[in-house]
Parts: C-alpha cells; structure tokens; sequence
C-alpha cells in the first residue's frame, strides 16, 4: 500500500496487486470518511482492510480485463456494494454491473466528484476517473506510453481519447495508471508531442512507447 495523494480534500491510496502488479485504489473523502475502490485486481481481503474506517460507495471499473477484475465477485459479494462501469465492457465482467457509466458522467462521495472520461482504444469501455488534478487512467495512458492495443485501427482510436479527452487536461494533472507509477499530463503530454513530430508504420500498435516508437 502506497499514499499517493493526501491533500485537505482527498486522500488517494495504490495497491498492486496480482501477478501482473495492477494497482488498485482506494479514493477516501477527507471530510466524510466515504469513500470508492476503483479496479479490484486480485486479494479482495487487502482491499477490504484498506477500507476499514470508511464507509465505501461503488467499486468502479475502469475495464473489464481479467488483470482489473480478478477480485471483484469476491468484493462484490463481501460489500455489497454497486459496481459501476461502461456498458461496451460490463457484459464481460465476472459480475452484473449495477451502473453503467458514460463519458461526461458524475460519480459522488462525500464531497467528492469523479467525472468519467470514456476513452477507448484499450478495450471498447475503457473509462479514467478525473477529480481536481487527479486522474485514475486505468490502461489508458502510462509513462511513456498508452496502453497496449491489439490493431493499428484500436491504436488510432486510443490516440484519439488522448488527444481528445486526456490531453486536453492541465500539465500539472497526476496520472495513476493500472500498472506501475505515477507521472504528470505535462510529462505525457510533451512525450507524445515528440512522437507525432516523427513518421510511423501505418500497422503500429502493440505495446508502443513514445520514446521508442
């Protein structure tokens, strides 16, 4: 367990799990104690201790590979809570969501608001969670690199969530990726500009790094 945000608002906590080390997280209001869980990777009785003392809402799912959802019938049938994802992906989920979520749409806890941002490319229903200057990005975007794409036409359509809809955020914006660390929407940003100033093959897609691409 790793406390990557502990503001007067917010208090963010990461914890990776599984064999392919997908973080979770655990969003708490600092006010209210009220809090979410966003991804449910693997070992639901570490999830659970992390919420011990808050009063979780949703578990949130920001897609629906096998990595992000190891745990979540075990944490859905522990809580009770309601499980909230993208409609292109939650027929796939190891449970029924309870809410499908949209781009534009507004998650409440406590005194905090997550907007959804859709953006696929990663899986048709992948989705971030944006609050503030923090933004949970599932396997939309990590360090150096968007997340793994399995066609040149799924490529294209994560660079168009990027530049659309993640891009456009301010430079100072954290990003928490579902695997590895944490980095900046400046970093990201300024990276991806030094990869579209070169040429590419029109086949790319795969696990690309802007750096090496």
């Amino acid at each position: 367990m790793t406390t990557v945000v502990n503001d007067d608002r917010i208090q963010i906590e990461k914890l990776e799990l599984g064999p392919f080390g997908t973080n979770a997280y655990i969003l708490i209001c600092r006010h209210t104690n009220e809090s979410v869980v966003v991804d449910a990777p693997a070992d639901a009785g570490k999830i659970m201790e992390l919420l011990e003392g808050t009063h979780p809402k949703y578990i949130l799912i920001t897609h629906n590979h096998m990595d992000h959802t190891g745990a979540l019938a075990a944490l859905k049938a522990a809580l009770d809570l309601p499980v909230a994802a993208h409609g292109d992906d939650a027929g796939s989920l190891p449970v029924p969501a309870d809410q499908l979520i949209n781009d534009g749409d507004a998650i409440s806890f406590g005194d905090i608001e997550l907007t959804v941002l859709h953006t696929p490319g990663h899986t048709a229903g992948s989705i971030c969670f944006l609050t503030g200057r923090y933004l949970i990005a599932g396997d939309t975007l990590f360090p150096d690199g968007p997340g793994r794409t399995g066609s040149p036409a799924d490529f294209n359509t994560i660079l168009e969530s990027l530049t659309g809809k993640v891009f456009v955020l301010p430079d100072d914006t954290r990003v928490f990726p579902g695997h590895g660390n944490d980095t900046t929407l400046g970093k990201e940003r300024q990276a991806f500009e030094d990869f579209s100033a070169g040429s590419h093959s029109p086949s790319l897609c795969g696990d690309v790094l802007w750096s090496s691409a």
